[in-house]
């Protein structure tokens, strides 16, 4: 593959948090004209967002892109269900980790590759509360070790 520019749109840092990220994938969104500009600029919002899979295709929904402001009456639904784009085989492998207990598909973050607005799906499982709480435990070490290390650097 080659190393194509990217440029990142959103991340969901709640999704990391709240789930234990096992695999990810890199999907295609198909979206209407509006939505492309609207993603651009940045207008987009997924706090509670996921993928289903229905009928063989796979559907991110709660994804809110803003309305494009420079648009006419033709704009987009800013909530409508958006068609994710995965080959046949992808597909299946995900539907088969889904059927297990506990995975969910989770929207990671949207980045552009080449002009293309892509989104890296997450397959997760949900935390417990004190994987969670181990967490903010090591993330607080950590943040005192550099805060020490810095102190003694400086003086």
């Amino acid at each position: 593959m080659s190393n194509a520019p990217v440029k990142s749109i959103a991340q969901n840092r709640k999704a990391r948090f709240n789930y234990e990220v096992e695999d990810s994938i890199e999907c295609g969104i198909a979206l209407e004209g509006t939505e492309v500009k609207s993603v651009r600029a940045g207008n987009i919002s997924f706090p509670d967002a996921f993928a289903e899979i229905v009928g063989g295709e796979v559907w991110l929904r709660g994804l809110h892109i803003a309305e494009y402001v420079y648009s006419s009456i033709f704009n987009h639904d800013p909530d409508r269900p958006k068609k994710l784009l995965l080959h046949r085989d992808e597909i299946k492998r995900l539907t088969r980790k889904v059927d297990e207990k506990g995975y969910t598909l989770i929207p990671l973050d949207f980045y552009l590759k080449n002009g293309i607005v892509k989104v890296n799906l997450g397959i997760c499982k949900g935390k417990k509360l004190f994987d969670k709480r181990s967490d903010i435990r090591d993330r607080d070490m950590k943040r005192d070790i550099q805060r020490e290390f810095r102190r003694k650097n400086d003086g």
